[in-house]
Formats: C-alpha cells, sequence, structure tokens
C-alpha cells in the first residue's frame, strides 16, 4: 500500500511501503478516510525530531484520522464493519501502573502513531485497537471525526484547569491547539476565555466565535485587556499554549490570586519560570501531556453542537497531493488553522 513517508529530515515521498501488522481478536482493520496534518508531523519533516524523538528511518506519519471499519476480530463487539470511526493514537500497556491509575496518556511504554519508531496513519489501511477506536454519531463527519485528537488535548487542559461555571480564562497562543483549548474551556463553564497571538489572520477565525476576546499582542498589552476584563483582579485560569519562553516568564502575571495555569504548549528549549511570581499568588500549576480518557465526551460535544470545529478546517487535500499538502503547511502556519488528507475511496 501507498503510504506518505518522511524518509529523512525535509524530505518525504509517496511510496509502497509494507507495514507488518496481523488484525488480533481485540482488533479492527480500518479503510482511513481523514488524517490531519498536525504540528508535530510538520515538525519531524522540518527537524527530524522532537526532543529526544527522533527520525532515524523512514516513518510513515500522521495519527489524527477517522475512517470506516472493514473487519472486526473475532473478540470486538461494540464494533463491525461499515462502523465510521475516529481512532485514538496512543496505545499504552493495559497492564502497566500507568494504566491502572487511569494516567494511560503518560504509560512508559505507550506507542503512538507518527512518533518514532512507531509508524503512522497515512496509508490506505490501518489495524489498531478496538478499545481505543470510537463510532462516530451520524451527525459527525470524517472531517470531524478526524478533528477529534487535536480537540481531546483542549478537553484535557480543561479538565485539568478544574473550571468553575463563570470562569474567565486566558489562552496564549492561537495555533491550532490553542483554540481546541479555548472551545473547550467554553464548553467546561468559562464565561469567557481571551486569546492572544501575535497571527491576527488566526485571531480572526477564533474571535468569531461566541464568548472569544482576541488579543493582539503587537499592538495591545495582553496583561492590560485581562486587567480591564477582570477588574484588574486576573484570569482565573490561564492556559499557556504557545511554549514561547516569554509567555511562559510572564504568565503568572495574568492569573489572580489562588488561580490556575495550564502548561499546554512545549518549549522547544528549556526556558525560565518566574517561580517567586507564581508562589507569591499561590498559583497551582498543572502540565498536560496529550490527553486520556476523554474521547468518547469530545465526540459527544460534538456531536451535539455545542462545539463547532468545522470553522478551524482551511482546507481538504487530496491524498496524492498530501506533499504538496505538507509544504503548505510549513508556509501558511499564520493564517491556515487544520489542513486535512483525505484519502482515496
Amino acid at each position: 500500500m501507498k503510504a506518505l513517508v518522511l524518509e529523512e529530515k525535509g524530505k518525504l515521498s509517496l511510496r509502497d511501503f509494507d507495514i507488518p501488522a496481523t488484525l488480533g481478536p481485540r482488533d479492527v482493520r480500518i479503510r482511513t478516510h481523514t488524517v490531519g496534518i498536525c504540528g508535530s508531523d510538520v515538525h519531524y519533516y522540518t527537524h527530524g525530531k522532537i526532543g529526544h524523538f527522533v527520525v532515524r528511518e523512514p516513518m510513515v506519519l500522521g495519527h489524527e484520522a477517522s475512517g470506516t471499519v472493514i473487519e472486526a476480530g473475532a473478540e470486538v463487539t461494540h464494533l463491525q464493519p461499515g462502523d465510521r470511526v475516529c481512532m485514538e493514537p496512543g496505545i499504552p500497556d493495559p497492564t502497566s501502573r500507568a494504566a491502572k491509575l487511569g494516567i494511560y496518556n503518560v504509560d512508559p511504554a505507550v506507542t503512538f502513531w507518527a512518533t518514532p519508531p512507531v509508524h503512522g496513519c497515512l496509508t490506505p489501511e490501518v489495524i489498531h485497537p478496538a478499545a481505543f477506536t470510537y463510532k462516530l454519531p451520524d451527525d459527525v463527519s470524517f472531517a470531524e471525526g478526524a478533528m477529534v485528537e487535536p480537540f481531546a488535548i483542549g478537553m484535557q487542559a480543561a479538565l485539568r484547569a478544574r473550571i468553575q461555571p463563570g470562569d474567565i480564562a486566558v489562552v496564549t497562543g492561537a495555533g491550532p491547539i490553542g483554540m481546541m483549548v479555548a472551545l473547550a474551556a467554553l464548553a467546561g463553564g468559562c464565561a469567557r476565555v481571551i486569546v492572544a497571538d501575535l497571527a491576527q489572520p488566526k485571531l480572526d477565525i477564533i474571535g468569531a466565535y461566541d464568548g472569544i476576546e482576541t488579543v493582539n499582542i503587537r499592538n495591545r498589552s495582553l496583561a492590560e485587556a485581562v486587567a480591564a476584563a477582570t477588574d484588574g483582579w486576573g484570569a482565573d485560569v490561564v492556559f499557556e499554549c504557545s511554549g514561547a519562553a516569554p509567555a511562559i516568564l510572564s504568565m503568572h502575571q495574568l492569573a489572580r490570586p489562588g488561580g490556575a495555569i495550564v502548561l499546554v504548549g512545549m518549549p522547544v528549549d528549556p526556558v525560565p519560570v518566574d517561580i517567586v511570581g507564581l508562589q507569591a499568588k499561590e498559583l497551582r500549576v498543572e502540565t498536560v501531556f496529550r490527553y486520556a480518557n476523554v474521547y468518547d465526551r469530545a465526540i459527544a460535544l460534538i456531536a451535539s453542537g455545542k462545539v463547532d470545529l468545522k470553522p478551524l478546517i482551511s482546507a481538504s487535500i487530496p491524498f496524492e497531493d498530501s506533499i504538496a499538502g505538507f509544504d503548505r503547511a510549513v508556509e501558511a502556519r499564520e493564517t491556515d488553522v487544520k489542513l486535512q488528507i483525505v484519502m482515496p475511496e
């Protein structure tokens, strides 16, 4: 089968690529339909590594996916051929201590699509554990199904924040994940979310949602905007989604005393943190790494219409043009939110 293969840093190819896999009794075989291009995919393409995850041999990209079940293992009862599904790309060891604690996202033994050396799903068919495969409601499209994965990160962040009804939140960074966090925060009970970034086209997109105010920090002080929105008290929750050192260093200034900071963005290199600034307000600091036990809730919110992710899909690109799609993802970071690749029927 053809696959989109990252041969090495800066080099992609569409070619036949065999991923050895056997359908187990608790697995399903899925015909892939839609796959989102994630920032991590792009980073592997442009840099060849993320932290200690290094591409050392050809690797199939893609981990945000939806598709159709074409075969089910003998012990699978909740899925059958013809079911439209989305797939949670991280597979933990079910016997691990992390899995038993319900935090399987931080299982050291987890295998995650398109994280070296594990191959991704930008190929016509995949075999995946049925336990991490979710049926899509009839009114949720394949495109929306492929958006569940990034939205799950927003859900994880909202849960870590312990949002109270009526909270005011700040999101620093209006990339795809920052937008997902903002929408999850609204769905989780925030009355208002202030989203800050430098890229006006992206701020225009997320600012079109009710309940979201945007701040372009090129021409307006975020601290002043937060003070104006909270009568000088500060935000109940600050979600740091940029990974930028200046935002991390100043994030405590945006939060109210006793508030919360949720670290979502990942800096490329170590960055300084003002510990005393955090302590002086007794801020609670939470961290996010992927997600656990949120896919069902994410799908339910999308199906209910309370969260509309369709405006965030910038373009659908045919599989045969997927290399050009990745190049566009590199070049149009300030304008595109989510590019998706659609597999051949």
